[in-house]
């Protein structure tokens, strides 16, 4: 259980004591392969975690209509502080992806769960990944 830092405002104290009250998961906590099914005020997502901050998403209809390879960063409260690989209900899900230089950022979450299992119409062949350039050595 979270005890209030004297050296943070009432403000962030609270939204940490209510972010464990709401409920939430660290992404540490849960295994690779892990489904998530997040529920925001706009939009569903389906993200199948791969281990570390790396999932592969989608739910949106112009940021990831189709599975993307992302960086979950965690949550916010709406504004700049980061609660880090952590998803909460009441907060909203930021995340990077590879064709934005900002990161993502959802509004509200209102539920997560967990699926079984992963999404069968999803089509790993079309997954949009990072393009990395290698140097040419000779």
């Amino acid at each position: 259980m979270f005890a209030p830092h004297p050296n943070l405002s009432d403000e962030v104290n609270h939204n940490i004591v209510q972010s464990e009250i709401e409920g939430g998961v660290f992404l540490e906590n849960l295994p690779p392969a892990t489904v998530l099914l997040i529920r925001t005020q706009h939009h569903c997502y389906t993200a199948v975690l791969l281990g570390g901050s790396q999932a592969l998403i989608s739910g949106h209809p112009d940021y990831c209509p189709q599975p993307v390879l992302v960086s979950i960063a965690g949550c916010t409260w709406g504004g700049s502080m980061l609660k880090l690989r952590f998803l909460g209900r009441g907060m909203h899900l930021e995340f990077h992806h590879p064709e934005y230089r900002t990161p993502i950022v959802t509004s509200a979450i209102q539920e997560i769960n967990e699926s079984p299992d992963t999404p069968a119409s999803w089509n790993y062949d079309s997954v949009t990944r990072p393009s990395v350039t290698h140097p040419q050595v000779n």
